[in-house]
């Protein structure tokens, strides 16, 4: 009988009867940056040529067998909470497997949590994220405490006292599960517990409660609904705090779980959540009892507190979008040049090449928007360009999520039937996916964001202009896009009332406006002129592999 060895990748021939042919071989070993040419483009183009060697390090590594199976295993046995010890203490504490572990320390070793910020020389930001990108492209449940270290520095730097004492802990590249005080860790990831289950995305109608303690500290109670990272060394949260009586607002806190002295915090985990993707990431639900708190930014304006932290985890939900793009792709066509059918590679059968073409170009253009993202959070982004990123980061974060389910569908389907148990990996990118659209604010929330940013932020809306300006008259196509698209918005101006109704169709329009133009600026001319026509042209269809008359799909392919 015919197997496959998973310690080794390698068929074992036994009897006969059941040899296995015309299946592709394991996609293993692969140099997942290398092989990645418009990735590799990327990263010259936006200034992070200098990290080619750690990043085609990094590609090697999680395109090994090692990697591979510990992303396999790390969501098979997922994580365990455990509220109390054998005799009924309180534990509060979650067991991963081995292979988590290994992941994350190998991501943090490669600083894709906060390298552009302990060393923000020009393209960090760049190379940080196609760090991300890589690592989430084989296992993205890590990446959640990894983006979310990297998003906390933005908020807890804010705060002298907690930056001096808890920055050098996060830019550490080294990775310690264990809960240990202070005083003994040398690094440190943070996690999240914003939301809760009477409010959700309306974080302002959180009912969790902080009273004044002294200094900057404040005793909080309360219950989240959504704890992501619950192992991590400190949180942000946000709770009603009080002052002599007085009712202070909204504010946002940094909860560590093991205080200066080395006592636990109270922190009760009362159940992880059972999820749709994502199972290899705890997310729980904690309540706060007497916790202790420490006050980031200024009592009663705690969303202040977390906005530029908020920028960025949605910067890191579209990498994450286009890294998963990226394993579909890469998985797909894997498939179909190792695969025959009706005597001629998949590959090469039109239709075939058609669809792969297409995924291509979604993925490149998603990766695009996620590279001129992160650098316009570069340390020496401009003021045009701090303006850019407001309006950009959730027009870019509303359409790229909203794209990866169905891409991830479209691939999975490539592989027929293979692609849909769970031992193929685009069984669990599917449900990955769709987390990336609905954490850090879904799809109306995101669009209403842009929303507010085009009425209440004109310098954003002036640079996104300005942004789309390095292209103008280089696609009719693209051009009329854009004028209907301005049209669009003006006329909302004159109609408030119908603002909501248009929120989502303005969002896509700025998107695809983006992406087009990235595209042609980046991306070889046929790929570009390909996919503004199949996107923004007259005859455009609304499934993947629906490409113009006489598109050279086949060359697209190739480059991917």
């Amino acid at each position: 009988m015919t197997s496959t060895s998973f310690s080794r990748g390698q068929r074992i021939i036994g009897a006969a009867t059941h040899y296995v042919d015309n299946q592709p071989p394991w996609r293993v070993d692969v140099n997942e940056f290398a092989v990645n040419t418009p990735l590799v483009q990327a990263v010259d183009a936006f200034g992070a040529g200098w990290a080619r060697d750690e990043l085609d390090e990094a590609g090697s590594h999680v395109g090994s067998l090692d990697f591979q199976r510990d992303a396999v295993l790390a969501n098979t046995h997922t994580p365990v909470a455990h509220a109390h010890d054998r005799w009924g203490f309180r534990l509060d504490e979650v067991e991963y497997d081995p292979s988590y572990h290994r992941i994350i320390s190998a991501a943090i070793a490669r600083g894709a949590h906060t390298s552009a910020w302990a060393d923000p020389r020009p393209g960090a930001s760049v190379a940080r994220a196609a760090m991300f990108m890589l690592f989430a492209q084989g296992e993205p449940g890590h990446a959640c405490p990894v983006s979310m270290t990297h998003a906390a520095v933005a908020s807890i730097e804010a705060s002298p006292r907690l930056a001096d004492e808890w920055l050098p802990r996060l830019y550490s590249r080294q990775y310690d599960p264990r809960l240990r005080p202070p005083p003994e860790k040398t690094s440190a990831l943070i996690g999240m517990a914003m939301t809760e289950k009477q409010g959700g995305s309306d974080v302002r109608a959180g009912t969790t409660r902080g009273v004044y303690m002294g200094g900057s500290t404040y005793q909080l109670s309360g219950h989240k609904w959504f704890c992501s990272a619950p192992m991590s060394d400190g949180f942000l949260v946000l709770a009603q705090t009080t002052r002599s009586g007085k009712e202070e607002g909204l504010t946002c806190l940094f909860v560590p779980r093991l205080l200066a002295h080395g006592s636990r915090n109270v922190f009760r985990i009362q159940r992880l959540k059972d999820k749709l993707g994502n199972r290899s990431n705890a997310s729980a639900e904690i309540e706060l009892d007497g916790t202790v708190g420490v006050v980031i930014g200024e009592p009663g304006r705690g969303v202040r507190a977390i906005i530029e932290m908020v920028q960025r985890t949605r910067l890191d939900c579209v990498l994450g979008s286009a890294a998963g793009m990226r394993q579909a792709v890469a998985e797909a066509t894997w498939h179909a040049r190792g695969r025959e059918a009706f005597g001629a590679p998949l590959v090469d059968q039109p239709a075939m090449t058609a669809v792969l073409a297409d995924l291509a170009l979604e993925s490149e253009a998603a990766m695009l928007t996620g590279m001129r993202l992160a650098q316009l959070f570069e340390a020496s982004a401009t003021e045009s360009e701090i303006a850019l990123r407001r309006l950009a980061t959730p027009v870019a974060k509303y359409w790229v999520t909203k794209r990866g389910p169905h891409h991830a569908y479209e691939a999975l389907e490539c592989l027929g039937g293979n692609g849909y148990t769970e031992q193929f990996p685009l069984a669990r990118r599917y449900r990955e996916q769709p987390v990336m659209a609905i954490w850090e604010g879904s799809g109306n929330v995101i669009a209403l964001d842009v929303l507010r940013a085009l009425t209440r932020d004109p310098d954003s809306a002036e640079a996104f202009a300005g942004e789309l300006q390095h292209t103008r008259g280089a696609s009719t196509l693209l051009d009329s896009h854009v004028q209907r698209t301005m049209s669009l918005l003006a006329s909302l101006a004159d109609a408030p009332e119908e603002a909501q109704t248009q929120a989502r169709r303005v969002t896509e329009g700025l998107a695809l406006a983006l992406q087009a133009s990235l595209m042609l600026q980046h991306a070889p001319s046929l790929d570009a002129e390909t996919f503004i026509a199949a996107r923004l042209g007259e005859d455009r269809g609304a499934e993947y592999g629906v490409l113009p008359r006489g598109t050279d799909a086949a060359s697209i392919v190739a480059r991917h």
